[in-house]
Order: C-alpha cells, then sequence, then structure tokens
C-alpha cells in the first residue's frame, strides 16, 4: 500500500502583476471557473476577508455535494487561504500563495488533508462515496486538479 500523502502544492508562473492575481483568487465565485471539481460557489460578497463563509458546490461524475469554507488568511497581496467542512467536519485546507517574479507572478496552491482526530472516519468514508477517491490516492487526484486550476487562472489572466 502506497503511503498516503497530506499535503501537496503546484505553482504556475502568470504573466500579471501581484495584485491583480490575488484580487482574481480572493473572488471565491471565480473558483466555479477553475477547478475542475467545484461548479459553484455562493458567497455574500466579491472578496472574502479573513472570516468570512462561502459554499462551494462540487460535482464529481454523478455525485453532487457542497462544502462550507470559511477564510482563514486574506493577506493581501501575499496570502489567500480558506478551510473546508462538510457536514461539520474537518475536510481540507486550500490556499494561495503570491509572489511577483518580474512583471508576472507565481502563484502557488497548497492543499492539506485535514480528516484526522474525531470523526476522521466519517469524514474519509463520506469522501469516499461523493468523490470516488479513496483516502491514498486524493493527494495525487488534488494535485491533478490544481494543475487544472493554476492553468485555467493564467489562462483567464493572461487572455
Amino acid at each position: 500500500m502506497m503511503n498516503r500523502l497530506w499535503k501537496v502544492e503546484e505553482s504556475v508562473l502568470v504573466d500579471a502583476p501581484v495584485a491583480e492575481v490575488y484580487s482574481a483568487v480572493a473572488d471565491v465565485r471565480n473558483l466555479g471557473k477553475w477547478s475542475p471539481e467545484c461548479f459553484a460557489v455562493w458567497s455574500r460578497g466579491r472578496g472574502a476577508g479573513t472570516g468570512s463563509a462561502f459554499v462551494g458546490f462540487n460535482r464529481k461524475g454523478l455525485f453532487v455535494w457542497f462544502t462550507t469554507c470559511r477564510v482563514t488568511r486574506a493577506e493581501r497581496p501575499d496570502e489567500f487561504a480558506f478551510r473546508v467542512t462538510a457536514f461539520g467536519l474537518p475536510v481540507a485546507l486550500w490556499g494561495y500563495r503570491f509572489r511577483p517574479e518580474g512583471d508576472a507572478t507565481r502563484v502557488t496552491e497548497y492543499w492539506e488533508d485535514l480528516r484526522t482526530g474525531p470523526g476522521a472516519r466519517v469524514a474519509e468514508f463520506l469522501g469516499r462515496v461523493f468523490t470516488g477517491t479513496r483516502p491514498v490516492d486524493r493527494a495525487e487526484v488534488n494535485r491533478s486538479g490544481m494543475r487544472t486550476t493554476l492553468g485555467r487562472i493564467r489562462a483567464a489572466l493572461e487572455g
């Protein structure tokens, strides 16, 4: 059996200023356009400050589910992150770091699996039921999704 990865990250260089890239990513409604799994976001506003909440609507194959998210970092223009829960159970931490490289921006997306401690078995079971992904495969599935998301972010901001 493979060793399970609990954290992964991917990055891409976007030919756009760091403030513009941060603003686009911190407008959480854009996640539905860029993510291969999240198809819509309900939020009360465009940007999200630390502590604000939003709901992500996700789809994989025939399965559709929602997650509740709370912004944990909104440090313009350096980092934006949020915690994801489902049915009150911790699921993951997703985030983005932004670093200027000349006139461009290095965007790093990171993910940490939070399905540990009390409720972890239920969260693992729900994750497997809704996504069809085994826990040991989750990091690589998310890494692939990150590459898609980052590519779509780059295309949107460079196009």
